[in-house]
Parts: structure tokens; C-alpha cells; sequence
């Protein structure tokens, strides 16, 4: 338990601050689908949020609320202390679906998350970009397209797009949902060893998941919300040391108790 007690010591403040937010859809015959009413919640500085709650609830709306996407109706959203007013580059989002340009090769897709970045030039986006290629592992295949990867290649590059703007924040939607379970397993170490990693980027991840285990295995906390309008069901503060094995009796307790939560 010591390592996990000396992370928590490091996690004090908010990287992002949800404060009261009220969000809806307008659907077709005009009712009010509403999603959000008086909503709260922090995503505090270097720590692996976990969400989780029932299907349709309003979790990717909630991710989308928090990357600037989506603007609520009546609340605020902080980001490092200030109205978070339209999307930042020090916010990074993965989806569930890679969405990838399939007219681009793999590093042009990965340079595309450097546009706004007008002080770089051409030649070092591309330096960057191999970076973070070579991070997620895909050095060699930087003029391969879409098509000619697999799909766990293509959330890498997907990944390597989401972190080659250095974001403090990576929001992640469901990303190892449509992958078969030896990918899912090793690109979740990949971005818990990124993560736990100081000098790279990011400080803090927020991971929307049905999966309770990989919610247990990666997070520091696990947040789990009810049916629309949303509310927090329960918070659970996962105290185990990492890498965390899923063969321990602690580790299923924290898992049936998310579990209870749920239903």
C-alpha cells in the first residue's frame, strides 16, 4: 500500500473542476432529453480517474463536457483553475473508434493534432511525431495508412495523436472496447506505465469503461454514476500498489463494490 499512499500524498488540488453543470439534448419532437442537472466532480492533479455507470447514462457526454466539445447549460467547467471556454490542446481525447483519416498515412494522421502549434515547423511536427510513434511502439510504419493496420495499431496511432500535443489531461472513451484481449492488455500497461512516467505527458487521465476490472486494475479512483439525470452513485478510492494483479482477493472486493453501485 505505500505506493499508492505516496501518490496520494501528490494528489491534492484540481486539474479540472465540473461545477453544477446542467446539460440536455433537444430530440426530435422536441422533448428535453436531460442528462445533467446540478452536476459536480474534480479530476485531481497526476491521478487515473475511472467512470463508469449505466449504458446511454451520459458518460461520453460528460468526456466531451470536459474536453471543451460540448458547452453545458447552466455551470461552469474549470481547467487548471480558469472557464474552460472551447477545447485546449492541453486536453487530449481518445475514443472508443480510432478515427483516423484514411487518406492520411499513420505520422500525417499523428502531425494533424499539431496544427495549432504555429512555432513549429514542418520538420520538427514530424520529429515529434515520431516520438510518440516510436512510444506506442509503430516505428516503421509511419507512411502505412489506415488500412494496412490492424486494429490495435490503429488505436496506437490514435494514442500517439492524442499525446503528441503533450496535454496535462487525456480523456479516454472507452479505447480497448472493440480490441481483442492480448491488445487490450498490453496497450493498457503501455499507458499506465506512460502515465506514471513524470516527464511525459499526461499529468492526469480521466477513462470512461463498462469494464469494471480494467477500472480496478488502472485507477485511482472509480466514480460511478446512475441513470440520466446524472448523479454520482458512489466514489471508491482504489488503494492497491501497482502493477495490480487481478488474482487478489483486495482486487475483487473492489470490484464487487463497484459492482453493488451499479445495481
Amino acid at each position: 500500500m505505500k505506493a499508492a499512499a505516496e501518490r496520494a500524498e501528490r494528489i491534492t488540488e484540481a486539474i479540472l473542476e465540473v461545477r453544477g453543470i446542467s446539460f440536455s439534448y433537444t430530440m426530435r419532437e422536441g422533448k428535453k432529453l436531460h442528462v445533467f442537472e446540478d452536476f459536480s466532480l474534480d479530476v485531481r492533479y497526476a491521478e487515473f480517474l475511472g467512470i463508469t455507470g449505466p449504458s446511454g447514462c451520459g458518460k461520453s457526454t460528460l468526456l466531451r463536457i470536459m474536453a471543451g466539445l460540448l458547452k453545458p447549460e447552466r455551470g461552469e467547467v474549470y481547467f487548471r483553475g480558469k472557464p474552460l471556454k472551447e477545447p485546449t490542446p492541453r486536453i487530449s481525447m481518445m475514443f472508443q473508434n480510432p478515427a483516423l483519416f484514411p487518406w492520411y498515412t499513420v505520422i500525417e494522421n499523428v502531425m494533424l493534432a499539431l496544427i495549432h502549434e504555429k512555432e513549429l515547423t514542418e520538420e520538427e511536427k514530424m520529429e515529434r511525431a515520431k516520438v510518440f510513434l516510436d512510444m506506442v511502439g509503430l516505428m516503421g510504419f509511419e507512411s502505412a495508412y489506415p488500412a494496412e493496420l490492424s486494429g490495435g495499431m490503429k488505436q496506437r496511432v490514435a494514442l500517439a495523436r492524442a499525446l503528441v500535443s503533450q496535454p496535462d489531461l487525456l480523456l479516454m472513451d472507452e479505447p480497448f472496447s472493440n480490441l481483442d484481449p492480448f491488445t487490450a492488455i498490453s496497450l493498457r500497461k503501455e499507458i499506465e506505465t506512460l502515465w506514471q512516467n513524470q516527464s511525459l505527458p499526461p499529468s492526469s487521465v480521466v477513462m470512461v469503461s463498462h469494464d469494471i476490472e480494467e477500472l480496478v486494475e488502472l485507477s485511482d479512483r472509480v466514480v460511478v454514476l446512475t441513470k440520466r439525470p446524472v448523479k454520482i452513485a458512489g466514489i471508491i478510492e482504489v488503494d492497491l500498489d501497482r502493477p495490480r494483479s487481478r488474482r487478489s482477493g483486495r482486487f475483487y472486493e473492489y470490484v464487487d463494490e463497484i459492482y453493488t453501485l451499479l445495481s
